[in-house]
């Protein structure tokens, strides 16, 4: 559920806080935060922060697009590592025993049966 329109943005105070002193400092180092249901402002556009997605810090630098936002939305707490190496084996020898059993001489869309195989036809057994 959204938040209510006349609450405004929620931005963590120590988060604008933050921002304020980097702003006026000449060396720009990224802000760590653990504030993750913070809201991208205006303000944070050009800022690098290191958001803690529960295991480690991910960095990210704002620009003008990411307006509105939360800041958990670029940091992904779940990696997704692929697919195991037997489902791929699986996927690459269906692909080749599709190819196999198409003949060329069948037409463009075709595809050939295997051998003993019979089509079966439903009759209503109860008349």
């Amino acid at each position: 559920m959204s938040r209510s329109v006349w609450k405004g943005p929620f931005v963590d105070p120590s988060l604008i806080k933050k921002v304020d002193k980097l702003k006026s400092q000449t060396n720009k180092s990224p802000i760590k935060t653990w504030s993750r249901k913070s809201t991208i402002i205006p303000e944070f556009v050009g800022v690098s922060f290191l958001i803690y997605n529960g295991k480690k810090f991910i960095p990210i630098k704002i620009s003008e697009e990411m307006v509105g936002h939360k800041l958990g939305e670029f940091a992904p707490t779940r990696q997704f590592s692929g697919h195991t190496p037997a489902d791929k084996k699986a996927a690459e020898t269906a692909a080749a025993e599709g190819a196999a059993t198409k003949t060329p001489a069948a037409g463009a869309g075709a595809v050939a049966k295997p051998a003993g195989t019979k089509t079966e036809v439903k009759t209503d057994a109860k008349k």
